[in-house]
């Protein structure tokens, strides 16, 4: 009888440049029918994490550069800490909201603006798509999620906000085709300060011998700091696979490729959270 044995490939961490915060795991205020993340959907959890864990981890961080912290969820504008913990955060470095833009309005946006002015820092935005099409975007997303984007983008591109619109392609289209589309919508809604990612959500295993471990991957360059401790990347945020340590003071800097969301991020060829641009 033969017997093969898989080992999964172990990436090593470059450089920490990104901080994603996972600011609540399960709380959010709307149910996405292709959400990765898995919702309980008889009660609102309250797992929000406390404010003294992301004190703790700028500590711990004081003498490392970082290019820009993510503010993650679930929702993370549900925190009831959210502001002080954006200001916090902006001390450090610059800042990405990634948010299902519910919470954006135009008073909001004037006030995030007032609050990126405090500071040296800037704030950006990544808003979820699934497409270009505004029925086949909210098929997979929820009902009114296109327009509660495209309200959203008006009002931070009045204020003049950089925007990320990060596009899950869930219905297979050339990228190419995408952000052709896209552009043209972002002309017809008239906003200027926008940036395209396009990524496949295929959330499958993959055979060790297609494992590109020189992808850039995102814990390649960054970790992510939830209530429970520190992890390798958002997908595996609160999965003991990918768990680094229990804080900055010691985490690893070592990843095993080993989970269906691994191989999604080698299919991309790219990073799937972070995004480089310039950030000055």
């Amino acid at each position: 009888m033969n017997t093969v044995v898989y080992t999964a490939p172990v990436v090593k961490m470059e450089q920490l440049k990104d901080i994603f915060i996972e600011l609540t795991a399960k709380n959010c205020n709307i149910r996405c029918r292709e959400c990765y993340i898995k919702f309980p959907y008889t009660k609102n959890i309250k797992d929000f994490i406390k404010i003294d864990v992301i004190k703790k981890m700028l500590t711990e961080l004081q003498e490392e550069e970082i290019r820009c912290i993510y503010l993650t969820g679930a929702e993370p504008m549900t925190h009831p800490d959210f502001n002080s913990i954006l200001r916090l955060c902006l001390k450090k470095s610059n800042v990405c909201i990634m948010t299902n833009a519910s919470f954006i309005n135009e008073k909001k946006a004037r006030f995030l603006k007032n609050v990126e002015r405090e500071g040296f820092n800037r704030i950006f935005f990544k808003l979820s798509f699934a497409h270009y099409d505004e029925m086949k975007n909210d098929a997979v997303r929820s009902r009114g999620a296109y327009r509660q984007n495209i309200y959203a983008l008006k009002c931070l591109d009045k204020y003049e906000f950089i925007n990320i619109l990060s596009v899950a392609n869930y219905y297979k289209e050339p990228h190419s085709l995408i952000v052709e589309q896209f552009t043209e919508k972002l002309e017809s809604w008239g906003i200027e300060n926008a940036i395209i990612q396009v990524s496949e959500w295929v959330n499958d295993t993959m055979p060790e011998d297609r494992m590109d471990t020189d992808t850039p991957t995102d814990c390649k360059t960054s970790r992510t700091l939830t209530a429970n401790g520190v992890f390798s990347c958002p997908f595996l945020a609160n999965d003991y696979r990918g768990r680094c340590g229990s804080d900055f003071s010691d985490y690893s800097d070592t990843v095993r490729l080993e989970t269906n969301f691994c191989a999604t991020c080698i299919r991309n060829k790219d990073k799937m959270f972070s995004v480089d641009i310039d950030w000055e």
